[in-house]
């Protein structure tokens, strides 16, 4: 079953946002790459200290998959110390 993440990414400050802007294309390019991942865009909203979260995996084990590389990537310890605020659904 399909599984759908939405959400966002929140910057406290411009610092913040300049990793997300540096670090960011990087991992869309790698999670493109990922066996499972049908669509991954991730958009600055009108805010510039947020990006909105848009993703979505074939399964469920290719978003666990995806999740732990992202948490052992040099994206997840560098963005480590930024809000993300999502919802995940699973689609029948």
């Amino acid at each position: 079953m399909p599984l759908t993440l939405t959400g966002r990414l929140i910057c406290d400050d411009d610092t913040q946002a300049q990793i997300v802007r540096t670090h960011l294309p990087e991992h869309i390019r790698l999670t493109h790459l990922e066996p499972g991942c049908e669509h991954f865009e991730v958009t600055q909203s009108s805010d510039p200290l947020v990006w909105e979260l848009h993703e979505r995996f074939a399964t469920r084990a290719d978003f666990e998959t995806h999740q732990a590389r992202t948490k052992a990537s040099h994206w997840g310890q560098v963005s480590a110390g930024i809000a993300r605020d999502y919802e995940i659904s699973q689609h029948s």
